[in-house]
């Protein structure tokens, strides 16, 4: 190891912004959310298998140039106005996930985590905070998948955060003899307008943080406090019953 004997001039980046070499015959748009094509590392409009690394801080006009012809500005943190679908005063401090350069809303599931509501400025509109590459999306690592109908989980939806945007929707945990899976179930939905009822086999129980395992008896989720973004972790605990590992908002065992 040699360590410095003489002033070194280095070129150091400050700031918010960041550049990347765009794809070949495109166009991002100014104001674009931009992302990185994960097998050759270069700058499109973003689709929901990229990596947000920003939004376009001017037009990078490509559509007749070859891949890396021209590099995209990009914005890399800050905040930023969006439309985002389904937003209410709420919500602040939810999750916002991008479909593609300009459709943003609160549903994993087709879409790319990008950052937090940090502030309501009315109906599904709100100001955005962004940090490409170092805010965490809260359910990283699972895969997502949207319901508005009631269902029974199998085991093809273990690993799963299962986003439920409908009222008074019923998911029926199979035998845990036969499915045990681990998964996450969370409201997708305003507050105060989800109930949220998980049921279990009529011989298994589920245990909960502070509430007493009894077989046959539902978790519920609780309307008139539900949060979007509340959610419960369930896993299978032995041949008696399910366990809810870790519950956010009010969850209450059935009466």
């Amino acid at each position: 190891m040699t360590t410095l004997a003489t002033d070194t001039y280095r070129d150091a980046e400050i700031g918010t912004r960041n550049e990347f070499p765009v794809i070949a015959a495109d166009i991002i748009y100014e104001g674009s959310a931009v992302g990185l094509v994960k097998a050759t590392g270069h700058a499109r409009p973003l689709t929901s298998v990229d990596r947000f690394v920003g939004f376009a801080e001017k037009q990078a006009a490509n559509s007749a140039g070859a891949a890396a012809a021209i590099n995209v500005r990009v914005i890399k943190s800050g905040a930023v106005k969006l439309a985002v679908t389904g937003a209410v005063i709420t919500d602040v401090g939810q999750p916002v996930y991008a479909q593609d350069d300009n459709a943003f809303s609160f549903l994993k599931a087709s879409g790319v985590f990008i950052g937090f509501v940090r502030r309501y400025v009315s109906a599904a509109v709100a100001i955005v905070e962004f940090n490409a590459g170092i805010l965490v999306d809260p359910h990283e690592g699972l895969t997502a998948e949207t319901f508005a109908t009631s269902d029974t989980m199998a085991i093809g939806d273990t690993g799963k955060v299962i986003q439920v945007t409908t009222n008074a929707q019923v998911l029926t945990l199979g035998a845990i003899a036969t499915v045990g899976i681990t998964l996450r179930v969370s409201c997708a939905a305003a507050y105060g307008v989800s109930i949220i009822t998980i049921a279990s086999a009529a011989s298994e129980g589920m245990g909960a943080p502070g509430l007493t395992a009894v077989d046959d008896k539902d978790l519920i989720l609780t309307q008139a406090t539900a949060c979007r973004g509340d959610y419960v972790d369930l896993i299978y605990g032995d041949p008696t019953g399910w366990v809810a590992q870790k519950m956010v908002g009010t969850w209450v065992k059935q009466g």
